[in-house]
């Protein structure tokens, strides 16, 4: 795909109402993330939108009834209130609805905006079923990924449209039977996007992971690129199930550091620190962080698992590894580059990446606007019958 470039006054104010429902809380993972970011993105180019889903506030988790996630104990499965999701739905009179996860806050809503007349918009991001068998093993495994199909498959059956964030996710959702499955790009917090940017590093030293601890990452490729690169320093910043795992590696590594969770308001400053991101996901439907790194002129290095490696126009920005056993060594090689080589990839990265944030509000709001002639004040009164 190509992206061509645009001035963001090609992207006017158009009519609409988006509401997004959603079990992720917002940042406390890529999903979470994603919808926090696009709702910055797009507040000025729309009427008004709005999330609805858990939160965390002061370590407590709220909106909902809340479940330990099994093999998760930093995430919890949140049962919604019909009766108030409906409320606010109707409080809110939104015009589509987008829907990024199959927990029981996307089907619930769903159900509520199908029978309201509703457009529904559903975002498919992670391939939970393929996760399924990094966290679980036998008959725990086939649960999760007969519930994910199943709810996968019934929000696809609702919706109107889906988006996903790579051709290989596309190729899936049509296989599930999704309605008009196209594809959708990555938002970026706006304070990475307008903040002054640093110089380019004139050398690889300082290398960063951040995102979530756990099995798909692939974490313990960096603490053993760590191991066998003593001359560069190594921080890794996120939480997750493996986290005590990392501490404890951490702890006899002298050039590693484990920050655990960062809030997003130092995301700038964490990225700005280090000379280069690295990625080496066993599975990863797009990598938003290697596209957050990229936008501020920093060297990236991202596994061929990533989603973001199907976008050639991001590639150009990149520099991906084939196996995370080699994470070391293209660490060492990347060491080795003059300053000349470091600041044409970087700047190349940074001009990838702002392209690619434009195109995927257009694509956004060109979703959108499909709905735009819905009159919000006419929405049906949403009521859920008690039992």
């Amino acid at each position: 795909m190509t992206l061509s470039s645009f001035s963001l006054a090609e992207q006017p104010q158009i009519s609409g109402r988006v509401l997004i429902i959603s079990d992720a809380a917002p940042h406390r993972n890529g999903v979470g993330a994603y919808y926090a970011d696009l709702m910055d993105d797009l507040s000025d180019h729309v009427d008004a939108i709005q999330m609805i889903s858990p939160e965390l506030i002061d370590e407590k988790w709220q909106g909902g009834w809340m479940l330990p996630l099994p093999g998760d104990n930093t995430q919890k499965l949140c049962l919604p209130n019909a009766f108030e999701l409906q409320q606010k739905i109707r409080d809110f009179r939104p015009t589509v609805i987008v829907i990024p996860t199959p927990g029981l806050f996307g089907l619930v809503a769903a159900l509520l905006a199908k029978r309201a007349g509703l457009p529904i918009i559903i975002g498919f991001h992670t391939w939970f079923e393929k996760l399924a068998g990094l966290y679980w093993n036998g008959v725990q495994s086939g649960l999760t990924r007969t519930f994910f199909e199943f709810s996968n498959k019934a929000l696809f059956r609702l919706a109107q449209k889906t988006l996903a964030n790579s051709h290989e996710m596309v190729a899936i959702a049509d296989q599930l039977g999704a309605p008009n499955a196209a594809l959708m790009g990555t938002p970026l917090d706006q304070r990475l996007l307008i903040s002054p940017v640093v110089p380019v590093p004139k050398s690889v030293r300082r290398v960063l992971f951040m995102g979530r601890l756990a099995a798909e990452k692939n974490v313990m490729a960096v603490v053993e690129a760590a191991n066998a690169c003593p001359d560069l320093t190594f921080t890794i910043a996120g939480d997750g199930p493996l986290r005590e795992d990392i501490e404890t590696q951490a702890s006899v590594v002298d050039n590693l550091r484990v920050l655990g969770w960062v809030d997003r308001s130092r995301i700038v400053e964490l990225i700005d620190e280090h000379d280069v991101l690295v990625l080496p996901s066993q599975v990863e439907s797009f990598g938003t962080v290697a596209l957050e790194a990229m936008v501020r002129q920093r060297l990236v290095l991202v596994s061929d698992a990533c989603g973001i490696v199907e976008w050639p126009d991001l590639t150009r920005g990149l520099k991906v590894i084939s196996d995370s056993k080699i994470l070391a060594t293209e660490l060492s090689r990347c060491a080795d580059w003059s300053e000349f080589e470091l600041y044409s990839h970087c700047t190349r990265a940074r001009a990838c990446a702002l392209r690619h944030v434009q195109w995927n509000r257009r694509q956004w709001l060109d979703h959108i606007r499909e709905y735009n002639l819905l009159d919000p004040d006419a929405c049906p009164v949403l009521t859920v019958q008690a039992r």
